[in-house]
């Protein structure tokens, strides 16, 4: 069964809704043997709202519901300054994805991510935990490779991924996309005015 997933840029009123979906993935992640690369309390409300007010929080919805979020941040990401044990595959400008996760309602989150972050810029990364042994695979999968190790601002050790594709271009910029068109969506600046 297909799916029909659109993302489009986080606004205010999605904040609950993130929320939930955080507080799914951080329940997730303990059980499966994950308890500490979000523990009980991130991402924060404030790195939440931040996001938003940044406009660089994005949801993915079906059927009108929110079952996705991430962050998709293109700029030098501070903790990838320093990198141990290995080296990034380029300097070239790059995004980051941060704080990526689903509510267990729909599939493809990551791929659907991937693939609107790839219409913006070819030059991807992404950390996660060691413990993280689903996202380790699946960024494997999607053909990331393991650059080496960095730390984040509490000082925990985070895998380093990147993946360069071959770039890919839009002809339209197209508001509420979906997975068979992407282009970055305007951000209509009343969406954050409310916060």
């Amino acid at each position: 069964m297909v799916i029909n997933m659109t993302i489009r840029p986080a606004a205010a009123g999605d904040f609950e809704s993130i929320m939930n979906i955080y507080s799914y993935a951080r329940e997730r992640m303990r059980l499966t043997g994950n308890p500490d690369q979000w523990g009980t309390d991130r991402p924060l409300p404030e790195t939440v709202w931040n996001d938003i007010r940044q406009g660089q929080a994005y949801v993915m919805t079906t059927q009108n519901r929110i079952c996705g979020v991430f962050a998709f941040i293109i700029g030098t990401e501070p903790t990838y300054q320093l990198i141990e044990n290995g080296a990034w595959l380029n300097d070239a400008p790059y995004g980051t994805i941060h704080r990526i996760a689903g509510n267990g309602q729909a599939g493809g989150i990551l791929k659907g991510a991937l693939s609107f972050c790839g219409q913006q810029i070819n030059n991807i990364r992404i950390d996660t935990h060691d413990d993280n042994h689903i996202m380790q695979h699946l960024l494997l999968k999607y053909g990331f490779r393991k650059c080496g190790y960095i730390y984040v601002d509490d000082g925990s050790r985070r895998i380093a991924y990147q993946r360069i594709s071959e770039p890919q271009y839009t002809t339209s910029v197209i508001t509420g996309t979906n997975f068979s068109s992407f282009a970055r969506p305007e951000r209509n600046s009343s969406d954050v005015s409310q916060m």
